[in-house]
């Protein structure tokens, strides 16, 4: 199926679910149990929401002293008009969830960490990411400092679930949005980060932030896109050990995907897995809605582009992770299913990864009438 038509019909989909809206959420963050399933778009989807009691998003997914914990960004309802800029995704804290199986009880953690527990932050808590090492567990986290600019900041506890304490400064070099945290069979680990338009990091080309930069860089078609950082943690996981460099992510003929494929180009959500000694990189491609993904042989790349993982989900935004667990490879994603088509209200969602005998990802439909 051609991409234009998949996403034409995800952008019917999506003018549907709108279309048949009820008073189905409440105000803040009350998510109404009147079921998605009366939404016609919604009842074809692969997976149910992981958590209903509230809106999640951003799920990155680990397994911590043998169970997974996911570790998502927490939409609700600010009554901020949707704008380009982001400002309507106002989450103010992090709530923590685990389960022993895919598929089984979903236990709630509650509060890890919050907005006002941080003292240099002062709005809009984005996707964050979590790690282990030394025997403390570190919660990375983007957060606009007291002037609005994005910076990643770090927050320490002795549980998987938190509380977290968030360090007293954002870390050193670090900044935009996204964190993803990898760490290397020799314990080394390395941080992805970055997200174009309301992500900020095409104001950061300079290597300052510069507030009157680009806006979006979408309109630089015939130069190499822009892409993710990467840089190494220090051991004690609270710092970089180095400077960040780019992720270059690269076509079939070894030339760097151009900032006008948008099909393919990076745009946000950075993971980083190993599958048989490779190492996938996979993204969200923004405006087009998929989710990719690019292979190389060591962590800072370059990655070679392999193809799309997940076909465009009914909400705007695209973010992901992925984790091996028992056996098997899961996918966790977001949709909007809970609100019925509204993009900055989403509900986490995992469904199982597959690989093909030459380590290929194998295409995920979202919902089953996609294809067709």
């Amino acid at each position: 199926m051609k991409l234009e038509t998949l996403v034409l019909s995800a952008v019917i989909l999506f003018a549907s679910s709108c279309a048949q809206q009820k008073k189905g959420v409440q105000s803040n963050d009350t998510v109404s149990q009147e079921g998605a399933a009366e939404t016609n778009s919604f009842s074809n989807s692969i997976s149910k929401p992981l958590v209903n009691q509230r809106y999640s998003a951003d799920p990155s997914a680990h397994v911590f002293e043998g169970k997974i914990y996911v570790y998502p960004s927490h939409d609700y309802d600010a009554g901020i008009p949707e704008n380009d800029n982001g400002d309507h995704f106002a989450m103010k804290d992090f709530y923590i969830y685990s389960m022993d199986s895919v598929g089984g009880k979903v236990t709630d953690h509650g509060v890890a960490l919050k907005v006002s527990d941080i003292p240099w932050a002062s709005k809009q808590l984005w996707a964050p990411d979590a790690a282990y090492k030394n025997g403390k567990y570190y919660l990375y986290f983007p957060v606009r400092d007291k002037e609005g600019v994005f910076r990643i900041g770090v927050g320490v506890s002795d549980k998987p679930q938190g509380p977290f304490k968030a360090q007293p400064a954002p870390m050193k070099n670090a900044f935009s949005i996204d964190p993803a945290v990898f760490t290397d069979n020799d314990g080394q680990s390395y941080m992805y980060f970055g997200g174009i338009w309301g992500g900020q990091l095409q104001k950061w080309a300079t290597g300052k932030f510069d507030p009157n930069g680009s806006a979006t860089d979408l309109n630089q078609d015939d130069k190499p896109a822009l892409t993710a950082k990467v840089a190494k943690l220090n051991g004690d996981m609270l710092e970089f050990s180095e400077n960040p460099r780019d992720v270059v992510i690269i076509d079939e003929n070894g030339k760097p995907i151009l900032g006008g494929d948008h099909n393919r180009r990076f745009f946000e959500a950075s993971w980083m897995h190993k599958y048989n000694g490779k190492y996938y990189f996979s993204y969200s491609t923004g405006d087009t809605h998929l989710l990719c993904y690019a292979t190389g042989d060591n962590p800072y790349g370059p990655f070679t582009y392999q193809g799309v993982i997940m076909k465009p989900v009914i909400g705007w935004t695209t973010h992901h992770s992925i984790l091996e667990f028992k056996g098997k490879w899961y996918l966790f994603y977001h949709d909007t299913e809970l609100s019925k088509g509204k993009t900055h209200l989403r509900n986490v969602k995992v469904t199982e990864l597959k690989y093909t005998p030459d380590g290929k990802i194998e295409t995920i439909e979202p919902y089953t009438t996609a294809a067709k």
